[in-house]
Parts: C-alpha cells; structure tokens; sequence
C-alpha cells in the first residue's frame, strides 16, 4: 500500500497546522531580504525574540538536545512565565507551554522571504487559542521582525 507523501515549506506546514487549531490566525509577509538573514534574526530566540514578539520581553535557552529540540522559559512584558517546549530549524520554529502557542515559519519566495506567524492564548483541556488579537499580535510581530531584519542587513 503506497500513502500519499506532500512536501509541504514552512509557511504552508504552518497554515496546515494552524488551520487545525480553532482560533488560530495567520500572519503573512514577504520580506525584502535574503532567506539566510531572515532566518538569523527570526530563530536568534535569546537575543532577537523578544525584540519583535510583542509580548515577550525575554527568553533563555535552558535545554538543547542538539537536534532542534530545545526547552526554553521566557518572561513577557508583563512579568508572567512560561516554559516552552520548542521545536526548531531552518525556516520553522513551533513554541508550546501549557498555556501560549507561537509558531514562525519562513521559505524564500521571489524577492525574498516570506514568513508567518501564528500564536496566542491556549484554552486549557482544549486544542483552541482565544482568537482575540491573534492576527493584530502576528503582523505586528512580523512589522518588527522587518525591522529588525532591516538593521541588520545595513
């Protein structure tokens, strides 16, 4: 018996998983800039995260299994923490805690990258995200991001 296989890039494996999520929203833009610096800012998750996720002031790797699993705890702007289980590699990054979702995926498309944003609010003992605000947060996530990614390309 032969399954059918689908190569899917980051951005479209994004929007599948967040299309099985109720509540979720997906944030897209192009990027004018190469993939590979793109990708530095976006999955630089200590130093740049918290420059462009809104909610987020900090985070720190505490765990890294060498193979794109890693563990995180990051605090928000507002002071409240949470630990992560993070998975991520080149153009994808998928961030769970018992109560947050963000997930980031990035390919390179003619005139640069596109990327997209997905996240928010868990409903506990549900697979849900409050929807409120989930679009609004993701594009301007990916507003700062361009940003960021803006400076360090001068």
């Amino acid at each position: 018996m032969y399954w059918p296989v689908a190569d899917l890039d980051p951005v479209r494996r994004l929007r599948v998983l967040a299309a099985g999520v109720p509540g979720a929203r997906v944030a897209e833009r192009i990027l004018p800039a190469p993939f590979d610096l793109v990708w530095e800012v976006a999955s630089d998750l200590e130093r740049e995260f918290g420059t462009f996720e809104p909610d987020m002031r900090d985070l720190r790797i505490v765990a890294d299994d060498g193979g794109g699993r890693l563990v995180a705890e990051a605090r928000s702007k507002y002071g409240m923490r949470a630990r992560f289980d993070v998975d991520l590699r080149p153009g994808w990054c998928w961030m769970q805690s018992r109560f947050l979702l963000v997930g980031l995926a990035a390919t390179a498309v003619p005139g640069g990258t596109l990327v997209a944003q997905t996240g928010g609010i868990r409903v506990p003992g549900r697979t849900a995200l409050v929807p409120l605000g989930v679009r609004r947060a993701g594009e301007k996530a990916l507003a700062r991001l361009a940003t960021r990614v803006a400076e360090r390309a001068r």
